[in-house]
């Protein structure tokens, strides 16, 4: 296998790889460090490539290094005719000092897959006036989204078990192979989304809503378990801190250094975008891409999704197990 570095790979690269891998090109060129574009650019004479460059820098708001390279370059007396490879400019931009890949990817991502949510997701609904009864409605979904919900993860359940876990004396039996203790969970966990999104409805913005209680919906997860002593609150309070594989799935999760840096991000982009479809759709999206947890994060994710619909004032989805 011969390997690149970053620069490298932006010289040697096809110019077919801006239009086949678009995000990929982009968080590139967002950490590539220009002196070492120019050095490259200037030890091979690489004036094709420096118009590429020149152009796909400036694409993603990193004027200074695209004049930097044209300036350079046409100094020492090469003609750089500029070329855009990209299909269409990006709106996100970074700052000088270059933030995680992983962030950059993010911000990428979301930009690019925006405006495809907005082609198709219904009209906003807005928040409704009756809050009382929005609620209400949430109290009444709870079985079949408990069901389905659990039913995904592999628990084995039935709507009488996530009945039985609405009594607030009752206390999961089986702990052996954890399907009760999953049910008492998710009643707690829900209950706690609830909570969030009444604030959500009286106004509180849903992203920094969600920044600061999603752990809070986490640990009442797992919250059973935790009594019983299987797990360490600790454990489920603070994110994953090794690799994690999801089922089915040939997603590979960033690394467990790359969560410190992308969720932050992703509450920064919920807090920040203006349409409650985008943040439903990407913050799901994301989160599960993240896989901040190393267990709980489709539930917490398909949470988050609800949280955010209800900020604009979208009925709850629940998420079939049949698909």
């Amino acid at each position: 296998m011969r390997c690149y570095s970053i620069e490298a790979a932006l010289i040697y690269c096809s110019p077919k790889s801006y239009i086949q891998y678009p995000i990929d090109m982009r968080v590139a060129l967002s950490i590539a460090d220009s002196s070492l574009i120019l050095e490259k650019l200037l030890d091979g004479g690489h004036s094709v490539v420096a118009g590429r460059l020149a152009v796909a820098f400036k694409n993603i708001g990193r004027n200074d290094v695209s004049k930097e390279i044209v300036d350079v370059m046409t100094m020492v007396g090469y003609r750089v005719k500029e070329k855009d490879c990209f299909k269409k400019t990006s709106s996100a931009t970074f700052p000088k000092i270059e933030k995680s890949p992983y962030v950059n990817r993010l911000k990428f991502m979301w930009q690019e897959m925006r405006q495809d949510v907005l082609d198709v997701f219904p009209e906003v609904p807005k928040i409704p006036e009756n809050k009382d009864l929005y609620l209400k409605e949430l109290d009444d979904i709870y079985v079949a989204d408990a069901y389905h919900s659990l039913s995904i993860e592999g628990y084995q359940v039935s709507r009488n078990l996530i009945e039985k876990a609405r009594s607030e004396n009752w206390n999961p039996e089986d702990k052996s192979q954890g399907n009760e203790m999953a049910v008492k969970g998710y009643f707690k966990s829900f209950n706690n989304v609830t909570r969030s999104i009444e604030l959500i409805l009286n106004g509180e913005n849903a992203g920094v809503n969600v920044r600061n209680h999603h752990k809070q919906w986490y640990s009442e997860l797992f919250s059973s378990s935790i009594e019983a002593g299987i797990l360490k609150q600790i454990d489920m309070t603070a994110y994953r801190d090794g690799r994690v594989f999801i089922r089915g799935s040939k997603h590979t999760a960033p690394d467990k250094e790359a969560v410190k840096d992308m969720m932050p991000a992703l509450f920064e982009l919920l807090e920040e975008e203006t349409e409650a479809s985008v943040r439903a759709v990407l913050g799901h999206f994301m989160f599960v891409f993240t896989h901040p947890y190393m267990d709980g994060n489709g539930r917490i994710g398909r949470f988050l999704m609800n949280a955010m619909l209800a900020s604009g004032g979208y009925p709850w989805a629940v998420i079939s197990v049949n698909g």
